[in-house]
């Protein structure tokens, strides 16, 4: 399988990839955009993502780059905080850190979409400390998407380039080996799934 070519997201070169999506289709177009509105709402509130994902996933802060949590819509500049199930960075007290490299609009007709790509950071603000934290070097990137499309929403995950981060500390290149191989044959992709498909979980 090849990973789909979509405009605003980064090309795959080299690494592991994925695709994870979630679609959902109304009868209604008006009903469809007024879903579409609480989608969005819900896609820009990055601090709230594990409540739609459920318990045992992956819990998600907004940071701008001196470190300060931020409750508002992400903007380019921004990083986000990830605590994910299982062991962390020791370097960065457990967590992974991304920032914000692209956010794209895009409007025509009765499609609609937003994305926002991220890719592997050192922490924000600690000058003293170089390292990429997180399990993935900083060639990948994490897009994540919303669309509409007449009477279909989608909610999305794509990953490209992701390979082990081995800019680190010896404990932490261990573990991102192990983290990174594990996302690399799917497990985190049970953890996208979880959230597109949360995001489109209206009930």
């Amino acid at each position: 399988m090849k990973p789909k070519k979509i405009p605003g997201i980064p090309l795959q070169k080299e690494g592991g990839f994925h695709d994870t999506e979630s679609q959902k289709y109304y009868n209604d177009a008006v009903l469809a955009a007024e879903k579409f509105s609480i989608l969005k709402e819900r896609f820009f509130s990055v601090n709230q993502w594990q409540q739609f994902s459920g318990e045992n996933t992956s819990d998600f802060k907004l940071f701008d780059s001196n470190r300060k949590p931020l409750d508002r819509s992400p903007e380019i500049g921004d990083f986000i905080r990830i605590n994910i199930p299982g062991p962390g960075e020791a370097e960065a007290k457990g967590y992974d850190w991304v920032e914000i490299v692209n956010i794209f609009h895009q409007v025509a007709d009765e499609f609609e979409s937003f994305l926002v790509t991220c890719s592997p950071s050192k922490i924000p603000g600690n000058d003293q400390n170089d390292h990429v934290a997180h399990f993935y070097s900083d060639k990948a990137t994490s897009t994540f998407l919303i669309s509409r499309n007449g009477k279909e929403l989608t909610a999305a995950i794509y990953g490209r380039n992701e390979s082990p981060n081995y800019n680190a500390a010896f404990v932490d290149k261990l573990r991102n080996m192990m983290v990174g191989l594990g996302g690399m044959v799917g497990i985190s992709k049970i953890q996208w799934k979880a959230l597109s498909d949360g995001l489109l979980d209206f009930e």
